[in-house]
């Protein structure tokens, strides 16, 4: 079994990674280790701060090697093919985690690989940032029902895998981009075809209005850069600052999955204020990990 999409998952899955993030995040430095013995490899074609120290911490905590493999330590620049790379590394390793620019590669490492293959960042979805999103609403609100989720800004691979969650969880979503920036028509198709209704629209505020989550990410993503003065352009109001945050529920809260740009997609005032949840999730990336691959990677059998 992988971790490709978050559309893999059900909503039993969900809850089951949930409660065991949650137990990893109540047990830190007593809950065992699992996965002694084993190692795991971490293929980073993108650089990144949490996703590789979470990944890392979370492997050695849990007993595992992790294996660090950046572009250019593998063979993918020399030829080697994607479907090598994946039978070889199935021959050393438990478990492969890739961050990449192609959804593609992943797909391809998954389709080759006969161990788990992990999801940790495509330019389609971020499944494990996600989970971290989900386990911090959770935390906050004891609950994750009957709770309207707001998206405002680029409807990027986060965006994707937060619409596909709130279809396989019955929560209710409302994406705020602008036209051209929105979520594309097949990943709306998909989600209605998990049993999701999400509302796209233009405006931020109607987004925001009466939502307990209001989540958002860079204006400018990594391989982006070239775009740049245009999207800051277009991005303009699709800030979650103190006005946007009025319009929401009394007691909802922000999330930013980092590096955040203090001052365009987020204000200092938001972020460092009492309605922010951005460092609880940023910690929860750590003990989602666990739960994901204590699942994958673990000797126990997966119902």
């Amino acid at each position: 079994m992988n971790l490709i999409s978050i559309s893999e998952l059900s909503r039993q899955d969900i809850l089951r990674l949930l409660d065991s993030a949650d137990a990893f995040r109540a047990r830190r430095g007593g809950h065992g280790t699992p996965l002694q013995g084993k190692s795991l490899a971490m293929i980073f074609e993108k650089p990144s701060t949490r996703t590789r120290v979470s990944l890392e911490v979370a492997a050695s905590e849990l007993g595992a090697h992790p294996l660090y493999l950046s572009a250019g330590e593998l063979q993918l620049g020399r030829g080697e093919t994607v479907a090598d790379t994946a039978r070889v590394l199935s021959r050393y390793v438990a478990g492969i985690t890739a961050r990449v620019y192609s959804h593609g590669t992943i797909e391809q490492l998954a389709a080759h690989a006969s161990v788990p293959v992990i999801n940790a960042l495509s330019d389609w979805e971020h499944p494990l940032q996600i989970l971290a999103d989900l386990q911090t609403v959770r935390q906050r609100f004891s609950r994750l029902e009957n709770l309207k989720l707001a998206w405002i800004g680029d409807g990027n691979n986060v965006c994707n895998s937060l619409i596909l969650a709130a279809a396989i969880l019955g929560l209710e979503i409302v994406v705020a981009s602008p036209p051209g920036y929105q979520p594309t028509a097949r990943m709306l198709e998909q989600a209605r075809r998990l049993g999701g209704d999400p509302n796209v629209l233009v405006e931020p505020a109607e987004a925001a209005r009466d939502a307990d989550v209001l989540v958002t990410d860079t204006w400018v993503s990594m391989g982006d850069e070239g775009e740049e003065a245009e999207r800051l352009r277009v991005f303009g109001r699709y800030q979650i600052n103190s006005d946007i945050m009025s319009l929401a529920s009394p007691d909802s809260i922000a999330l930013h999955c980092l590096p955040a740009h203090r001052g365009q997609e987020i204000t200092d005032e938001v972020m460092d204020g009492p309605q922010s949840a951005v460092f609880d999730e940023a910690e929860n990336r750590l003990h989602t990990s666990k739960a994901v691959m204590a699942w994958l990677m673990g000797d126990a059998k997966k119902d």
